[in-house]
């Protein structure tokens, strides 16, 4: 079968399919290259920006979502939301450390607001600051770190985990069309409890999800029955018991 992609995912997918083990720290992202880049983030303050006050702070420069409970206790869960900004194509760069229990977090992109899931254990997750949509996940779980989720109503769950580059179109399962490297080979780029660079590119239909320089996952989503062109942008912190989610040098280049 022939694929037909685009230049700029047909040259990620090569850097992908290359040796991942050799990628030099001078061949990821510039966080102090600023140019068409828009800041997220001043440092100091959680402007722009909605979530609970009492999970999201700023501490020490980064941007903290945290819960403080015994071991095991289930927390609600929550999204801080990038308030009056819809970007349809567009490159994020940030930092992300997940420290804790078994903490969960992610990035929401082309996401909408919506109530969260019926669930009879408490507590329940605050609707002000629930979001569906597209995920890149960062979780404790090793296995899930990298892969491509959809939340929310008639959420499509699990697009492409780490490791696959992945098609979808209306009536049909995700394809799987390529493979950037194994799951347990892409998974020791990611250090836990440590600052790990996130690259994210959405340009029309592809989306490439990139770890510390290396490819993780790509989308390619043609179904148009469940695909959306624009949307909002969240930062996730969830999980059991005590953890702590930061966030750093958050910036957003919009494509025309």
């Amino acid at each position: 079968m022939k694929l037909q992609l685009t230049a700029a995912c047909a040259l990620v997918c090569g850097i992908a399919l290359r040796a991942q083990t050799t990628v030099p720290v001078s061949q990821q992202v510039d966080l102090s290259d600023r140019s068409a880049w828009s800041e997220l983030f001043d440092g100091k303050t959680l402007a722009g920006w909605d979530g609970d006050p009492k999970v999201w702070s700023v501490q020490d420069g980064s941007i903290v979502g945290s819960y403080n409970t015994p071991s095991g206790t289930r927390n609600g869960g929550t999204y801080l939301v990038l308030k009056n900004l819809t970007p349809a194509s567009f490159e994020l760069k940030l930092e992300i450390k997940l420290e804790g229990e078994k903490p969960d977090s992610g990035i929401q992109y082309r996401s909408y607001l919506t109530p969260p899931r019926p669930d009879p254990n408490p507590p329940p997750q605050d609707p002000r600051w629930n979001m569906g949509g597209y995920q890149f996940d960062v979780h404790y779980l090793d296995s899930w770190t990298g892969q491509i989720g959809e939340n929310g109503p008639r959420a499509r769950g699990i697009l492409a985990k780490r490791g696959q580059m992945v098609k979808a179109e209306a009536g049909k399962p995700p394809q799987l069309i390529g493979d950037l490297g194994s799951l347990e080979s892409l998974g020791k780029f990611y250090k836990l409890g440590e600052w790990n660079q996130v690259y994210l590119i959405v340009r029309g239909h592809e989306f490439i999800q990139i770890i510390n320089g290396h490819v993780m996952a790509i989308l390619i989503d043609d179904d148009a029955t469940q695909s959306r062109p624009s949307g909002l942008i969240g930062l996730q912190c969830s999980g059991p018991g005590t953890l702590k989610v930061s966030f750093r040098n958050l910036w957003l280049k919009e494509i025309e």
